[in-house]
């Protein structure tokens, strides 16, 4: 084992440590708050628990395997063991859009004016929570059964061309027509959710713009300088989407670069495990600010 794969380690083992914490201390504070103080839940913070679930869950199937890898842990995983873990973690990052898709969407319905034309989903929107996390659990599931077929535990052999490569996980060479297929989805239902989510930020900045021009008109210092805690959560929400879109573009450009590279690269192969572990690392802390 070399010193960078070492320092590679620590790394990965640091950040498993801050968002495997984060999460669990917020998921911890959700479901108290959830079961044990009614008067002080929200429809809301079934998407927090949600989202914090995924999180870990993404944080645990990627990181841990890389890290045993970068220690000189050859081949810990057969195809069976690989296939569980890959599933598993594209399963889990798929739900993260599609939940922080809707915790947006959730929050521009939430703040909007009683004139606005989505005032009328006000009454409904808290029903469609759990109907939607089945949605998404069942929709991601089915998208990625696909990864069962084509992955295997990596093997000492070079592979060159357009294939998937983790440190421990390999796709064979795939056909054209079923991988093209296979991608198209994924675009589409990315496209679908960020769409959906970068509108609703858009909405929602429109919003508190409108919200700070009238608090000038606003007398009272102590009524213009103190945001309203609907306004508190606004602003971390845009805060938790704005690192979403930078982190999952990121990595999703340089696993595209990894993809259609002749040779595969160890390298880049972990940092594109850094890349897609941020953002579940870094959302606990976000939210954490409205507390």
């Amino acid at each position: 084992m070399f010193l960078s794969d070492a320092i590679w380690g620590f790394f990965f083992i640091s950040q498993i440590c801050i968002g495997f914490l984060g999460n669990s201390l917020l998921f911890m504070l959700y479901m108290y708050t959830f079961l044990t103080q009614s008067r002080l839940k929200k429809p809301i913070d079934l998407i927090f628990i949600h989202l914090t679930l995924v999180n870990v869950l993404t944080i645990m199937f990627k990181l841990i395997p890389d890290a045993v890898s970068s220690f000189g842990v050859r081949h810990f995983l057969d195809d069976v063991g690989c296939k569980a873990t890959l599933y598993t973690y594209r399963v889990t990052r798929g739900l993260s859009i599609c939940t922080t898709s809707l915790l947006s969407a959730f929050q521009a319905i939430t703040i909007s004016s009683s004139t606005s034309k989505w005032a009328r989903l006000k009454s409904k929107i808290s029903t469609c929570i759990l109907p939607s996390f089945l949605f998404f659990w069942i929709v991601n599931m089915l998208i990625y059964i696909y990864i069962i077929k084509v992955v295997d535990a990596k093997r000492n052999v070079t592979i060159i061309g357009p294939v998937y490569s983790q440190p421990h996980c390999q796709s064979k060479q795939m056909e054209l027509h079923y991988s093209m297929t296979f991608l198209s989805i994924i675009v589409i239902r990315d496209l679908l959710f960020v769409v959906l989510m970068m509108g609703s930020s858009i909405y929602m900045v429109s919003l508190l713009y409108k919200h700070r021009q009238r608090a000038q008109h606003v007398h009272s210092p102590s009524l213009s300088s103190q945001p309203s805690p609907e306004i508190k959560a606004t602003h971390n929400i845009l805060l938790l989407v704005s690192c979403f879109v930078f982190f999952y573009w990121s990595n999703n450009f340089v696993t595209l670069y990894l993809f259609y590279r002749p040779e595969k690269n160890l390298r880049l192969e972990r940092i594109t495990g850094i890349l897609s572990s941020c953002y579940p690392t870094i959302c606990p802390f976000v939210l954490m600010k409205k507390y």
